[in-house]
């Protein structure tokens, strides 16, 4: 791995995200600036033109330096397409391809997808929570407790533990819908974490390549995210959002589904804001947390288990 390998990974994981075959405008939107964030080239004209850039693929993956680099393009790309659930026809289309070009064997994946594949399950499939807490201040603690918990799988040493937060923050929506009486389903709560500029794909794509090549590779993205390339960054970005997310969703709610949303993007900005001043003097705690907390203990709360 070398930091052409980081930048290349990166370009990868774009192409990865734009293969579901259907982008709102919101989303292209993330996608692109995310693009810029992680230094990939042309990643507005890529978003613009995604069959031109498909053909690129075999190129990028040619360029790669070593088996590892190109398990970790792999698992990065999994990842992506696997975001919001099981990749679609169109995902597991580009995944085949890329496979292909990196030279990688259907049984040396077939791991790899069984734990992606549990780390990404339906978040509002098995048993459901019950409404949330019943007073405000129980609601509070309940987001914050649960924005702890998404900052604390930053720090977890398994290299996919992230993909579980996204699952994490949608039932966390679901949980205070609930308490204000709405019969929510999971595309109502991706649509209102979108709004938010919570996209499931740009979320997981920033996430998995800071905690994944930072891992793999120290130093690779020296200069591809702003600087803010460690995990401790990650955590401090997940609570902040996850915070936001819970709380911008109770006033929502609260309000009885009225508030349009650019008073949701200035709710959701507000509440980052809130997150980011209180974030000091709770950070001991998230790292008390990252010690004790078990990834599949996590799976099995996002299971209903």
């Amino acid at each position: 791995m070398n930091a052409n390998d980081g930048s290349t990974i990166a370009q990868i994981a774009l192409l990865a995200a734009m293969s579901d075959g259907h982008i709102s405008a919101d989303e292209q939107a993330q996608l692109t600036s995310l693009g810029t964030r992680l230094g990939v080239p042309a990643a507005s004209t890529a978003l613009d033109q995604p069959q031109a850039a498909r053909q690129g693929v075999g190129i990028l993956a040619a360029s790669l330096s070593d088996e590892q680099a190109r398990r970790t393009a792999y698992e990065v790309a999994l990842a992506v397409c696997s975001a919001d659930g099981a990749p679609n026809p169109p995902e597991q289309a580009f995944l085949l391809e890329l496979r292909a070009a990196l030279g990688l064997s259907a049984t040396a994946s077939n791991p790899l997808e069984m734990d992606v594949a549990s780390l990404t399950a339906n978040p509002l499939g098995g048993t459901l929570p019950a409404p949330a807490a019943s007073t405000d201040a129980q609601l509070d603690e309940r987001i914050l407790q649960q924005a702890m918990l998404t900052a604390a799988l930053e720090l977890l040493p398994e290299r996919l533990a992230n993909l579980a937060i996204l699952p994490l923050q949608l039932r966390l929506v679901y949980e205070v819908g609930q308490r204000y009486g709405q019969q929510l389903d999971l595309d109502q709560v991706k649509d209102l974490a979108g709004t938010f500029g919570l996209g499931a794909a740009a979320q997981v794509m920033e996430g998995v390549v800071r905690k994944v090549l930072g891992g793999v590779a120290s130093g690779v993205l020296g200069g591809l995210i702003g600087g803010a390339t460690g995990i401790a960054a990650g955590a401090a970005v997940t609570f902040s959002a996850t915070y936001a997310l819970g709380h911008a969703a109770k006033q929502y709610y609260a309000q009885g589904r009225k508030l349009s949303g650019d008073d949701l993007k200035a709710l959701f900005d507000r509440f980052q804001a809130e997150a980011r001043d209180l974030l000091p003097r709770i950070e001991g705690q998230i790292q008390s947390l990252a010690q004790q907390v078990r990834l599949p203990d996590v799976l099995a709360q996002i299971r209903g288990t």
